[in-house]
């Protein structure tokens, strides 16, 4: 007999919450690392200033760092994970930000990159926050 739905739902959201910091942090170290290794180029090829590549390039390793923190913790208490989602939640919204600003003067695929990483990071975010009771493991 299967499963009822409930139960799966848990079983798969119990997965994914023991993935999801790993994926956060993987994702902004990868992104971090290739995006200050690459900061010239990247500056040119989407229209960028070569100071806000290699900002947005640290504060990429910035966050992959803190999530990978927690990804390491046995322990998890509510503020290190809430910090976290307010985190992505206010990454997605600055990149958004920087878009819209940056519109008239940097290249599209500079600006496509930016959408692509708020919708990235505020998806985390998201997912985030729907599993922030089993994401929070100390008392």
């Amino acid at each position: 007999m299967p499963a009822p739905p409930d139960r799966d739902r848990g079983v798969a959201e119990r997965g994914l919450s023991d993935r999801i910091l790993w994926v956060d942090s993987l994702a902004g170290l990868g992104v971090g690392l290739l995006v200050l290794s690459l900061s010239s180029w990247l500056a040119e090829l989407y229209g960028f200033t070569p100071s806000l590549v290699v900002f947005l390039g640290c504060a990429n390793l910035l966050y992959g760092t803190y999530s990978g923190s927690l990804a390491i913790r046995a322990a998890r208490r509510r503020p290190w994970v809430l910090a976290l989602i307010a985190a992505n939640a206010t990454w997605a919204a600055l990149c958004i930000s920087l878009a819209v600003v940056l519109a008239g003067s940097a290249r599209p695929l500079g600006i496509a990159v930016l959408l692509l990483e708020a919708l990235f990071v505020g998806g985390l975010a998201s997912l985030e926050w729907r599993l922030r009771a089993r994401l929070i493991t100390a008392i």
